[in-house]
């Protein structure tokens, strides 16, 4: 492709050198430049992608765009100067890419939580009705059934275009794409054509990226103020809000609420261990997951299907048969009855819904929370982790997380300052997360409920730079069959 062709809407200010070349790639990682390809320096979180364009050049890019006046060697390349690097790369790769998203149904999930389930559910939930599908999401990418491993929860531009060139290649009608508020804030979805837009909710979470709350609902309100007429906006309107999402949006509007009246609605019936039946817009429906707000997963699931023209009856069907996210309320049957729940709940919100329905499906039964808190991260949600911990949980084990640079002692001390002493005394404790797990299971009375929470589906722990294998199904196994009478 002409690199004319590629920078057209990237806001170019100055240029140097021809613009009628062949690009035979794009990228912003200086370590795959290659000859022929353009590249782009980002100006990312305190890094200066002008830094590696001698890098680039080295490699044989053709042309080089960047944000500022950079100072390098002059090679023959061509310079392209624009206003807004973040910007730039969107549409840069969108363009490259032939605007993918505008050959796909995109549909775009954002929230503090529920996003991973509700793209993995929607996904599973379309190919079930026959379509080939897309996925990009926490968990991993998915080009029709071909799985691809994922970093972030919203990609780069480059990598988001290429995977949905490879939908379109592969014949895939739907993509179904999770939204953070950093990849809105970043410019990593400009550029991308959303059919539908949806809401889940919005808690706390990311304070120490955004700085405010405000600033957090202001990048999640972002996503549907760029949403274009032919777009539909879901939301939740039990959300506080869930209204303030669709203020300026020009898509159509469409709201979802389990509580109140709105164009689709639920209500939970009775829920077990084994799923829950739930009335959605007046028909009743069996499902495999429970809590809350997985009725509010699901009834986002079902509005987009349906305002996606999918027949009511046959999402109903599928939705009986949907099985959730992994590590999202995962349960390991052990010795003495004891079951353990693996859910990635990280959040003080997103902790006392899955603590709050393990509580109302076995109330009888003893309730007991393992957490911890990432390092590097908000520091100001610790506390509230502790609270909400101490409100529903007979017993809580007290652990490390992701600790990254932090010291776990650092953090857990942070933990212990949300405890009332009443909480403080039926807590405990312990830095090694393995360790913690044995012990909760070992204290725990027969028949206990043991939430192990913050990890779920992630295979590893960052402990200061070091990433380390860490599974926690594959430690609850061993421990369960190394103590068949815990």
């Amino acid at each position: 492709m002409k690199l004319s062709d590629i920078i057209k809407n990237c806001g170019v200010t100055a240029i140097e050198g021809p613009s009628g070349i062949e690009i035979t790639s794009v990228t912003n990682d200086s370590r795959k430049a290659c000859p022929g390809c353009l590249f782009i320096a980002v100006n990312g979180c305190g890094n200066d992608g002008r830094a590696y364009i001698g890098k680039a050049i080295e490699q044989g890019a053709s042309a080089v765009m960047y944000e500022q006046p950079a100072a390098f060697d002059g090679q023959a390349v061509t310079r392209i100067t624009v206003g807004n690097s973040r910007k730039a790369v969107a549409m840069a790769a969108d363009a490259f890419y032939g605007h993918p998203s505008g050959k796909l149904k995109l549909v775009g999930i954002t929230g503090t939580n529920g996003k991973t389930t509700t793209v993995t559910l929607l996904y599973n939930l379309f190919r079930s009705l026959g379509y080939e599908c897309g996925l990009l999401s926490t968990i991993a990418n998915y080009v029709g059934p071909r799985r691809l491993e994922t970093a972030n929860t919203t990609s780069d531009p480059v990598t988001i275009n290429s995977l949905m060139a490879q939908m379109v290649d592969a014949g895939c009608d739907y993509c179904f794409m999770e939204v953070s508020s950093i990849g809105v804030e970043q410019d990593r979805v400009t550029g991308l054509e959303f059919a539908v837009g949806i809401f889940s909710n919005l808690t706390h979470d990311h304070l120490d990226y955004h700085g405010t709350f405000a600033e957090y609902l202001r990048c999640k309100k972002l996503f549907f103020d760029m949403l274009s007429p032919k777009a539909t906006a879901i939301t939740n309107v039990d959300d506080k809000h869930g209204e303030v999402m669709l203020q300026n949006t020009a898509a159509r509007k469409v709201t979802y609420s389990c509580r109140s009246i709105a164009d689709h609605s639920c209500r939970v019936m009775e829920q077990s261990f084994e799923g829950m039946l739930l009335r959605i817009d007046g028909a009743e429906v069996w499902t495999r997951l429970i809590g809350a707000h997985n009725a509010y997963n699901l009834l986002a699931i079902y509005s987009a299907a349906v305002e996606l023209g999918a027949d009511k009856e046959e999402v109903l069907v599928a939705l009986s048969k949907l099985e959730s996210a992994p590590g999202r309320l995962e349960t390991l049957h052990g010795p003495r009855g004891l079951c353990a729940v693996i859910d990635y709940a990280h959040t003080p919100d997103a902790m006392e819904n899955v603590l709050k329905t393990l509580r109302e499906v076995a109330p009888e039964k003893h309730l007991a929370c393992l957490f911890g808190c990432g390092g590097d991260r908000d520091k100001t949600k610790r506390p509230e982790m502790a609270a909400v911990a101490e409100k529903w949980a007979d017993r809580i084990f007290v652990t490390s997380d992701n600790s990254r640079t932090e010291k776990t002692e650092d953090i857990l001390e942070d933990i212990r300052k949300g405890f009332s002493p009443a909480g403080l005394a039926k807590a405990v404790f312990i830095a090694d997360r393995k360790e913690a797990i044995r012990t909760a299971l070992m204290l725990s009375p027969d028949g206990s409920t043991v939430l192990l929470a913050g990890k779920g589906h992630e295979n590893y722990q960052i402990i200061g730079t070091e990433k380390r294998h860490f599974d926690e199904k594959e430690i609850v196994t061993e421990i369960f069959k190394q103590c068949s009478t815990i």
